[in-house]
């Protein structure tokens, strides 16, 4: 059964539809209308994900590489948006890679200026078109090429839809251009007030159309063919391009501040600052830049095509922003950084044995904008197991009686304060896994089954491999429950008991393997070092699991453990051997160690989990 915020919705939805048929009994012109726009907008669609699927990871690749320098960044926002026909495609990918740590934010600032830039290549690709030239003949056969390349394998299926959403643009064009002609007789310039409040009544018409199309490509479309049936005046018309900029900034910003990391929140900012202030420079210099086009396009032989005046006005004003803004991207980086700065781990009081409820840890770098493409997911994906691999390296510090903090300082076979945490018993490791483990493996899950786009051999592999370390993960934390049980019964006991000098053995031997995994997680050391660290704790680990297996034998065959004391230390054994192999997976994982020791997740930071 809805609940009543549902219910709402639903309902406002059916009357939404049932008014918008109602609509189209009633005016022929405007169903066509609306018709056209919708083959315009299926048909972006299919050209942008054509396109992606084309490319496969090669468009990210050329992502990551293109911001070297700011010019590269330029260039690349410019063509991408050329080719993609969709500047927000465009900028919700860079705020994925930027969320993602794949590039910076100065180098993801200028492919956002580039990205404005090349959506004026689609008005005037519009604009040259005309209203009186047709693209249904060469639309047609575009469609019946793509629903046949739908039927010939995967890459076939990739050119067929880019055909495909091509003929769906041209059609749509020719559709809305059909609904406006079907207006004779409405003039939209009547609705207009006069002076700044008129020309700032369009500027809002182009925002709000933009925000509910999510296109600032479809809100020009309409505004050109309303040009060109003299429905509009030039002014309301360069009023409401000036608005559509202004709606493809709040668009993104909305997408990109709900679905993104802090980074990707800062890039979101950044779009609607640049955009928002060069609306208003455009708005202040209205007049000016009118005339200003206006004599250019007389001067040209183009003083009679107040499309082609559209297009220019449109690029003036957005190469206008970007000369403003070039001399100033590291300045707007560094002003971003301070009023939105990386969000601190909180400190999280635990639940404790007295079943206490404590604040749900959930996943960090898992947002919805990093599934924009396959290698900002993974590198999502590779932070979040890193972050799960801190928790988990907490917890099972926690179910040894030893916080966290005490890996930084010398080991000892038994610290002073043992027996005092024994004795408060204010660790459960069930209750760590159940609060600070099993939310973020769960968003983990649910982050990985939203993954639609289609991936190559490797990634494949890496996404499976993930999904593997992450249960391993799991099933450690789990298994340090099991072994905590044995050690708060054991390490109570008389000092000289042999049972409690094999599980101070024991924990050490653990202790120690989790120093090493954080140092090793953090490490500077060159490629090589590194693997030969790894290399030596993995025989340490060997090494100290057959000399305790031997220790245990001995102790049988001298009286000294009975047979049911070495079957629980085996066992112990046994779960300290997948717990340490689960951390470890974790720490291989990701997008190799590299990541581990940038990322810095495990050394100078507070702990995640604090003991109560």
């Amino acid at each position: 059964m809805l609940s009543p915020p549902a219910y709402c919705k639903h309902s406002l939805i059916v009357l939404a539809f049932a008014a918008l048929a109602w609509s189209f009994w009633f005016s022929h012109g405007w169903l066509v209308l609306c018709a056209g726009l919708a083959l315009f907008l299926f048909g972006m669609q299919n050209l942008e994900q054509g396109l992606k699927s084309l490319a496969g990871g090669k468009l990210e690749g050329w992502l990551s590489q293109s911001t070297a320098t700011p010019f590269k960044g330029l260039l690349f926002g410019t063509a991408a948006t050329f080719v993609l026909q969709s500047s927000t495609l465009v900028s919700l990918l860079t705020i994925a890679f930027l969320s993602a740590g794949l590039i910076t934010l100065a180098g993801s600032i200028a492919v956002l200026f580039g990205a404005n830039l090349g959506a004026t290549s689609g008005i005037w690709l519009l604009a040259m078109a005309g209203q009186n030239l047709s693209m249904a003949p060469l639309a047609m056969p575009l469609l019946v090429f793509g629903v046949l390349l739908g039927f010939a394998g995967d890459k076939g299926k990739a050119i067929g839809r880019f055909l495909l959403g091509i003929s769906l643009i041209f059609l749509g064009i020719d559709e809305i251009k059909q609904g406006f002609s079907s207006f004779g007789d409405l003039q939209l310039n009547r609705y207009s007030a006069e002076g700044v409040r008129g020309a700032l009544l369009f500027v809002g018409v182009g925002t709000l159309i933009t925000v509910v199309l999510q296109s600032s490509h479809a809100t020009l479309m309409l505004t050109l063919a309303a040009l060109a049936n003299q429905q509009l005046e030039l002014p309301q018309a360069l009023a409401i391009a000036i608005g559509s900029n202004v709606g493809s900034a709040v668009s993104t910003a909305v997408m990109g501040m709900i679905g993104s990391a802090r980074p990707g929140q800062r890039l979101a900012v950044a779009h609607v600052v640049f955009n928002c202030t060069t609306a208003v420079i455009a708005f202040v210099l209205l007049a000016p830049m009118t005339w200003g086009v206006q004599q250019t396009a007389a001067a040209v032989g183009l003083g009679d095509n107040p499309l082609i005046q559209l297009a220019m006005f449109h690029t003036l004003f957005n190469v206008m922003g970007v000369l403003v803004f070039w001399p100033l991207q590291r300045q707007l980086a560094r002003a971003l950084e301070r009023w939105l700065p990386d969000l601190q781990e909180p400190e999280v009081l635990i639940a404790t044995h007295t079943e206490q409820v404590a604040q749900t840890t959930r996943a960090r770098y898992l947002q919805p904008a990093a599934l924009q493409s396959v290698e900002s997911a993974c590198s999502a994906v590779s932070k979040e197991l890193q972050h799960m691999g801190r928790l988990g390296l907490e917890v099972v510090a926690h179910a040894l009686y030893a916080p966290v903090q005490s890996l930084q300082a010398p080991l000892e076979r038994e610290d002073p304060e043992l027996r005092l945490r024994l004795q408060q018993q204010a660790i459960n490791a069930d209750v760590l896994y159940k609060t600070h483990i099993k939310g973020v493996y769960a968003d983990l899950l649910e982050f990985m089954g939203s993954m639609v786009l289609p991936m190559d051999g490797a990634q494949q592999d890496y996404w499976h491999n993930s999904q593997v370390a992450a249960f391993q993960l799991v099933e450690a934390v789990k298994d340090a429950h099991r072994l905590q049980r044995n050690m708060y019964h054991y390490l109570q006991g008389p000092d000289d008991a042999p049972a409690r000098s094999s599980y101070l053995e024991l924990r050490l031997h653990m202790l120690q393997t989790l120093r090493d995994m954080r140092m090793l997680s953090v490490s500077d050391m060159p490629e090589p070092e590194w693997a030969a660290q790894l290399q030596a704790m993995d025989e340490r680990i060997a090494a100290f699991d057959a000399q305790f297996r031997k220790h245990l034998f001995a102790a049988i065959r001298g009286g000294l453990l009975d047979s049911l004391t070495v079957s629980s230390l085996m066992n112990d054994l046994g779960f300290s051997h997948s717990i340490i192999q689960g951390l470890r997976h974790v720490l291989l994982l990701g997008e190799g160690h590299e990541a581990a020791r940038q990322q810095q997740l495990l050394m100078g930071e507070a702990p995640l989990i604090q003991a109560a």
